[in-house]
Formats: C-alpha cells, sequence, structure tokens
C-alpha cells in the first residue's frame, strides 16, 4: 500500500501544483512544482505569520546542490517576515525532485528554470515584491537573470558567486575551439552544452544593468572562486557593497554563518522589503 501512494502522492502535485502542509514551526508550508523550458521545477514556499502580501526571497543553490541546503538561511528569512521559494534547479544537482539530470544542466538552463519561478510569483496575490539569495552557481545565475530583468527584482544577495566558472570552462576549450562532450566536475559529469553556455557571455558586462542595491558575501580563504571574482563584481555594480568574511571558504559556518544570515536580513530590511501594512 506505501508504495502506491507515494507514486499516487507525486502525481497529486503534479496535477493540482502544490500540496500544503505545516512546516516544524507552524508556518504554512507548500510544495510547488513550476513548469519551465526544461521540465518541472520542484521547490518548497514557507510564509511567515504575517498578513499578506509580504516580500518573496527566492533561494539558488548551488553547484550540484538542492533545495535542502538554503532550507536553513529561509527558517532564518522567514522569522524575519519574508516568504521563502527554495527551488531544486532542473538537473542542478544530486538528490534533486526537478527534472533532468546534471548532464542536461548549465547556467543558461538554471536562468530559464529561475525566470519560470520570478513569473510564476509574479502573479501570485500573496507577494509583494521579489529578491533573489544565491550561493555558489546559484549566485551567478541570480546575478545573470536579476541583469536581464531589473525591474522585476527589489534587491539581491550573493554569497561566494561562482564567476569563475566561466574561466574554468575556457580552460577545457580543445584546440580546435569545441568543448569535450562531457567532463567531470567536483564528482559530477557535465555536458559540452554547460561549457558552451558558460562561456556564451561575459557576466562581468551584463552587472552594470542591474541598479538596485546588491550585497555580496565572500570568504577569504574561498578555494573554489577566489575572492578576486567577487571584488570585481563589487566594482562593477552600480550598487554593490562586499562583506569579506574572515577565515571562511565556499561555505560559511559557525558564528560567521549566523553573521551572514543577520547582515543579509538588515539589507533586505533597509531596502524597504517589508510587511504590508
Amino acid at each position: 500500500m506505501k508504495k502506491r501512494l507515494i507514486p499516487a502522492v507525486l502525481m497529486l502535485v503534479m496535477l493540482i501544483g502544490f500540496i500544503q502542509t505545516i512546516d516544524a514551526e507552524g508556518n504554512p508550508m507548500e510544495e510547488i512544482v513550476i513548469q519551465s523550458p526544461n521540465g518541472n521545477v520542484y521547490g518548497v514556499l514557507r510564509l511567515p505569520e504575517r498578513k499578506t502580501p509580504v516580500p518573496l526571497v527566492i533561494l539558488s543553490h548551488g553547484f550540484g546542490g538542492n533545495h535542502s541546503l538554503d532550507l536553513d538561511s529561509a527558517a532564518y528569512f522567514n522569522k524575519a517576515g519574508f516568504a521563502t521559494y527554495s527551488l531544486d534547479f532542473c538537473g542542478g544537482g544530486f538528490n534533486s525532485r526537478s527534472s533532468g539530470t546534471m548532464l542536461d544542466m548549465s547556467v543558461l538552463t538554471e536562468a530559464a528554470d529561475l525566470n519560470a519561478v520570478i513569473d510564476h510569483f509574479r502573479s501570485d496575490g500573496r507577494i509583494s515584491e521579489i529578491c533573489l539569495w544565491g550561493a555558489s552557481q546559484g549566485g551567478f545565475v541570480s546575478a545573470y537573470v536579476s541583469a536581464r530583468r531589473p525591474g522585476d527584482i527589489r534587491a539581491v544577495v550573493l554569497e561566494f558567486p561562482a564567476i569563475v566558472l566561466q574561466d574554468d570552462s575556457e580552460k577545457r576549450r580543445l584546440p580546435d575551439g569545441t568543448f569535450p562532450e562531457t567532463s567531470s566536475i567536483l564528482g559530477a559529469r557535465i555536458s559540452r552544452k554547460y561549457d558552451e553556455d558558460a562561456t556564451s557571455f561575459n557576466l562581468y558586462d551584463l552587472l552594470p544593468a542591474y541598479t538596485g542595491p546588491v550585497l555580496i558575501l565572500h570568504g577569504d580563504q574561498d578555494p573554489i572562486v577566489p575572492l578576486r571574482y567577487s571584488e570585481k563584481a563589487a566594482e562593477t555594480y552600480a550598487n554593490a557593497r562586499l562583506v569579506v568574511l574572515p577565515g571562511q571558504g565556499h561555505g560559511f559556518t559557525g558564528a560567521s554563518k549566523q553573521d551572514a544570515l543577520a547582515m543579509e536580513t538588515e539589507f533586505f530590511l533597509k531596502q524597504g522589503v517589508r510587511e504590508e501594512k
């Protein structure tokens, strides 16, 4: 019976688009599936304990990740009065509940997923405005999308955005100008499409198009994305602040993690992203 019940529940999500439950703290939680050009984007919407409409923070995970890695950040924002939507990019990582595999994924497919999520919530009457939060490759994608549609995004937070990925892709270019059919990155296989899409534009050329407020946080011991990439981004943006966290690597831990969440929340609030009265 249990084996038959699980597929039935998943089919119900596909048919109605969401299932509403309650999280551990008693706040409304919806599992929402959104259609994108790449298939089904799974995510979890959490609403704060306050009257709607409320501002929404969309959280985008890094390479190989999934929505569960960002739930602690989402919970922190919920307590401050924000709605949050934590998503799985299509083919974006291990244990993803969205469509596709990592061989299907690139920064541009993830950008299409994020655009679909933004479009969905722009028509949701419970949401007053939209902010983006992204970590690593999710930060790269959030920066790209906000530059492409600046009028739809109120504010952006980027944690150690993986702008280095464009240079990394260039290093895999073959002498004939093409890329290998597949490559291995951080224990995952990616396709030629990943490198082709990553090198099809220069992110720094696009960043000035977003003139809204941007907060960038980066550890000075990051072994994957050198700090200089965020330093250049902060200089390139029209309205950005860079916070360097001493001793932190590719991901924040301990007191630095809590400090980062507190700074991010204060940043969103200072931009006027508040409860509707």
